[in-house]
């Protein structure tokens, strides 16, 4: 029993927007300072691309194929709780990295790590999209996502510092103890019965009762739906695998050390958020009133990012090279938020984060988990600057997915009842 639900305030709706973001800021920090340390990892344990790539990946490949069931039992047993578990056991997974003494030990705590990270995603967007407005979608689920991106600036630019001063053991320690208390600090303040007073019904905060199996099939009921997994999956690839290789690169083209390189990779990661972020803006405004400029949207920033990345990675090394590559990345993962947005409005609203966390699935199983250890492999065969210029490609395949799902658009749209839609802004009380 959590009791009748306390009204909602507009200050504790963006406050619980803070805390989910901080939490998510958390969460990729602890998968992403790994990439900051390559290098050093590398030399110490004498291990291929391969390998590196390996330990990058397992995390998400773990969200991949976890996200759903966590999800889930999320919406049904409470999703404050199941956000508060998660991010107790990525931090501790996160400590147990920083003791590892071979390469087996730090993979296991880096699969521990995506065990934490599976449903944190889906069920922290479902919770914050529950306390605003339907016609912010796009710019929230943009905003929040892109908490990965910055997560990744803050990560790898804290890590490579943090390595290079104190060794490598401690950029994980830092990492773990600031989700620790990050966890503690929302199980205290984001309650159950203040999520249910949102304005969307209890099942923004406890869960969806007996009607979720009825309601599962239509996760994937429409064309539109499954090209939208399929295209945020493909540009998560290349976002992710940028994400992973760059502090990399910058060491291996440009003579970087870990702490600049670190440093130099977070700018990158940073326009990757500010793309993200943009994106869902952008979204929002055009899809006001003509909804199929969501998926124009996503179309643009799929075709321009194959383009600019790979004119990038054909130039040589220098000025010229580094501002194609960062206006590709800022387009690459902007197509985050309008996805998350159209499949919200594809699917019933009782299984919001089920749905997220379909998503999650996709952007893992087609992008989070295969990006870096395929650009790792190439990399063992060709070399990885050869790797950079082949990768971009995959969002050919993501922009004509977007393209086929604006086509069927209409066609899975589902109805939002009034009882269900969250206030207004002007409505949330002051």
């Amino acid at each position: 029993m959590t009791g009748p639900a306390e009204p909602m305030t507009r200050g504790y709706a963006w406050l619980v927007f803070a805390l989910s973001f901080g939490l998510l800021l958390s969460d990729y920090m602890s998968r992403q300072v790994l990439n900051a340390v390559f290098p050093l990892l590398k030399a110490e344990w004498a291990l291929s691309d391969t390998a590196l790539g390996s330990l990058s990946g397992i995390v998400a490949l773990m969200v991949g194929l976890l996200t759903f069931p966590l999800s889930l039992l999320a919406d049904r047993w409470g999703r404050v709780r199941s956000l508060v578990l998660s991010a107790v056991v990525w931090s501790l997974a996160t400590l147990g990295c920083a003791v590892s003494a071979s390469y087996g030990e730090m993979f296991l705590g880096r699969f521990m790590v995506g065990v934490g990270e599976a449903a944190y995603g889906s069920v922290g967007i479902a919770v914050v999209l529950s306390v605003f407005p339907v016609a912010m979608r796009a710019t929230l689920s943009g905003a929040f996502i892109a908490g990965g991106a910055f997560g990744s600036v803050l990560g790898v630019s804290i890590g490579g510092v943090v390595a290079q001063h104190l060794r490598w053991r401690w950029t994980f320690g830092v990492m773990g103890l600031f989700g620790l208390v990050l966890a503690a600090l929302y199980g205290v303040v984001v309650t159950e019965r203040r999520l249910a007073g949102a304005g969307a019904g209890p099942s923004a905060a406890r869960g969806t009762g007996g009607s979720v199996r009825k309601l599962l099939p239509r996760l994937f009921s429409s064309v539109s739906v499954r090209c939208a997994y399929v295209g945020s999956g493909l540009q998560m690839f290349l976002a992710m695998a940028l994400l992973a290789w760059m502090p990399s690169y910058l060491d291996r083209y440009y003579g970087l050390p870990p702490d600049k390189a670190g440093l130099a990779a977070g700018v990158f990661a940073l326009i990757t958020g500010i793309g993200m972020v943009g994106g869902g803006l952008v979204c929002d405004r055009l899809g006001r009133s003509k909804p199929h400029l969501k998926w124009s949207v996503a179309v643009v920033c799929s075709v321009g990012s194959v383009i600019l990345l790979t004119g990038g990675f054909q130039l040589p090394t220098g000025a010229a090279q580094l501002v194609l590559i960062g206006a590709g990345t800022l387009l690459c993962n902007a197509t985050a938020g309008p996805a998350a947005a159209m499949v919200m409005s594809l699917t019933p609203a009782a299984v919001a984060a089920t749905a997220l966390a379909t998503l999650t699935l996709a952007n893992s199983l087609l992008g989070l988990a295969p990006g870096p250890a395929v650009t790792g492999m190439l990399a063992d065969r060709m070399g990885l600057h050869a790797a950079l210029r082949v990768i971009p490609i995959v969002s050919v395949v993501a922009g004509l997915a977007f393209a086929l799902g604006r086509r069927h658009y209409d066609k899975g749209l589902v109805p939002v009842p009034a009882e269900a839609v969250p206030p207004t802004k002007s409505e949330l009380p002051t």
